[in-house]
Parts: C-alpha cells; structure tokens; sequence
C-alpha cells in the first residue's frame, strides 16, 4: 500500500475521503488489513505529509482510529481527547489539518460504552476533569428519550448521550470556526460524525454536513 503523495490528496474528493475510512474499517472488522512496511512507510514521510483526513475521537485506548479504519502512516491526522470534546485548540489543529495541511475530510468519532461520558452521567469530580466533563453536560440535557436510570450504569442511555454529544461537537466547529465553515460551504471538506462499536469494531457513520 503507497504512502499517500501531494497529488493523490489534492484528487481526493470528501466523498472519496469517507470511502477510504469506510472501507478500511470494513478490512479492519474483517481482519484483512492492509500489509504495510511501516518502517519504510516512515523513510517515505519523512519530509513531509499529506493526509487526506483529521479524526477527532476519544483517548480510550480501544479506539486508536489508524487501527479502526485501517491506514498508515502519513494517511491521517489524529487528534484524541477524552470524550471527543470540542476545544479552541482541537478547532486550531483541525483548521491546520484542512486548511494549512490540505485533508478533505473532519470526523468527529465518539464510541459506545464510553467513560467519559459516563463520568459526565454520574457527575464525576476529579480535578481538572470536572471541567472537561462539563463540556459532555449539554448532550445529557439534550437526551430526551430516557426517563429512568440517567446514569453511567444504564448503557443504552449512555451511548445515546454519546451520540448526542458528537453531532454537538461538529456543530461546535462549525459555529466556530469561520475557516472551516467556509471550506464547508465551498465545499472543499465536508464533516461527518461517527460512533464506533467497541464490542463489534464498526463504525456507524452519521449523516454528512
């Protein structure tokens, strides 16, 4: 498998971005991965890069997203942190990545069974994750569905917080960042949200911005 070029990520389209992930993540759940020469891989980067795709997802280790959707080194931007939150410094990478660096594509990957956000259901404190949890808070309020047991041991609910809280995060970016809603809008990139199963090793992506 080739390390990706200048010009290949420039032919890329969004659409084409979303079927590269798609279909690894189809070689990954089917154990079919791609045989790579990292080593060689890492000659072949090493003066410069040209990823056609940013991730944003979660720091759990289950969920390394090179693994989920199959690619090498140089493929990808990945960005991690816990509970795929929105910061002002993930909106900077994020417009580093397609604006300065040329990616096609920002997914905003959340998972299930996922414990940052039962943290953020059970009104976790600790330190400065408090505040990081507090970011989770809107998609909690948001989550009509569930009447009882709106807590961390309830996993259905919490995956649905979980996808809640990614379609927030994307309309973070969008409302935030003036470049990548530009791009957006001329379509150069498009944003689409994701949950990954951790128990089957699908992806399920959401509709696409």
């Amino acid at each position: 498998m080739k390390t990706l070029k200048k010009e290949d990520q420039v032919n890329i389209t969004p659409d084409e971005a979303i079927n590269l992930l798609k279909n690894g993540n189809q070689r990954f759940i089917q154990n079919l991965r791609f045989n790579r020469n990292l080593l060689q891989q890492v000659n072949e980067t090493a003066d410069g890069q040209y990823p056609f795709a940013a991730i944003l997802s979660c720091i759990d280790s289950r969920t390394p997203a090179e693994l989920i959707f199959d690619q090498g080194l140089g493929d990808i931007f990945s960005i991690r942190i816990a509970g795929n939150i929105v910061n002002e410094d993930i909106i900077g990478s994020l417009e580093f990545a397609c604006k300065a660096a040329g990616s096609k594509l920002i997914v905003v990957l959340g998972h299930t069974n996922c414990g940052a956000i039962k943290g953020a259901c059970d009104d976790a404190q600790l330190g400065y994750l408090t505040q990081l949890l507090d970011k989770i808070k809107p998609a909690i309020s948001l989550e009509k569905s569930f009447k009882e047991n709106r807590n961390g041991s309830n996993l259905d609910y919490v995956n649905e917080v979980a996808r809640i809280n990614i379609k927030i995060s994307i309309q973070n970016i969008i409302n935030k960042s003036s470049i990548l809603k530009e791009l957006i809008k001329e379509k150069s990139i498009k944003i689409v949200g994701g949950l990954y199963d951790v128990a089957s090793g699908e992806v399920l992506f959401f509709d696409e911005e």
